[in-house]
């Protein structure tokens, strides 16, 4: 009997610990073609990445700016931002020459990067109200901001960005205010080198009658009027030391270059450009090969 009890209970603790190797068992080596019958936690990341803003960046320049143009496609196409999805074009009025029909031509089915408005040629009489009232009208998206910048500026993506991301998405109104010395941002208005609207300031643009009755004038303090006479822009911001006019040319609106640069204005010359990207080592990363010698 005592022999039989023994027996019993080796049995048992043999089947006890059959049943335990075949539990682990199952749950490492589960076929992939049997629902699992037992309940699992998964611990997932609830944190999504921060959605990328988008931004517009209009170069006004002329028509017969071929070579501007092209260089400036260098100075962008090697930029780029992981926080936004930046697009620039290029924005002329009208063409006036049958030559321009047929280069300009070949751009926009090379770079698609073109926005032709419907105007004339003109600094002060209403081009840049043409530019932001038509965007609403012709583009297929909407953009979390437009910026209206010039031909002769340097504006550096990455720095643009980080500056832009904590920034409201709605009623902005950024760049570098006028007059140099002031740093108040609701004083007069941001200078014509390169500033930012929120989308909504751009349909409001679009459809307010203060800008439409306003065209003619210094286009960079016509904007500035506009919106304080229609009571916008609630958030302003002067980025200031980052945008300045290059080092000579603009009495205090103008400095030496820093490393935190947003945007350098007034390149005018060949050498001013080249002591610019030299600063900035643009062409740090470019590859070895041996197809070249740099």
């Amino acid at each position: 009997m005592l022999k039989l009890r023994i027996a019993l209970a080796t049995l048992s603790a043999f089947s006890i610990l059959i049943f335990l190797f075949f539990i682990l068992f199952s749950i490492h080596f589960m076929s992939p073609l049997l629902p699992p019958t037992y309940t699992t936690i998964t611990l997932q990341n609830t944190s999504s990445p921060q959605q990328k803003f988008s931004l517009l960046i209009g170069i006004l320049t002329r028509p017969d700016n071929y070579d501007r143009r092209h260089f400036l496609r260098l100075i962008y196409g090697i930029q780029s931002s992981p926080i936004a999805q930046i697009d620039v074009k290029f924005v002329f009025c009208n063409l006036t020459k049958s030559e321009q029909r047929v280069f300009i031509a070949l751009e926009i089915m090379r770079f698609s990067d073109i926005i032709i408005l419907n105007c004339s040629e003109n600094m002060n009489s209403g081009k840049t109200y043409t530019y932001f009232s038509t965007l609403p009208r012709i583009l297929s998206r909407q953009y979390d901001y437009v910026m209206k910048a010039d031909d002769d500026i340097f504006i550096r993506l990455e720095p643009l960005a980080l500056s832009l991301q904590p920034l409201p998405r709605f009623d902005l109104y950024y760049g570098f205010v006028i007059p140099c010395p002031s740093m108040n941002p609701f004083v007069h208005y941001m200078s014509g080198m390169g500033f930012v609207l929120s989308w909504d300031l751009v349909e409001w643009i679009g459809t307010s009658e203060i800008p439409e009755n306003q065209t003619f004038g210094p286009e960079d303090k016509m904007v500035g009027q506009w919106l304080n006479a229609g009571n916008k822009a609630k958030n302003r911001v002067s980025n200031k030391p980052a945008m300045y006019d290059y080092p000579g040319t603009n009495g205090r609106c103008s400095h030496q270059l820093i490393p935190d640069t947003i945007a350098v204005h007034r390149l005018k010359r060949w050498e001013q450009w080249l002591h610019v990207l030299n600063f900035f080592n643009v062409t740090k990363d470019v590859e070895y090969s041996k197809l070249y010698n740099l």
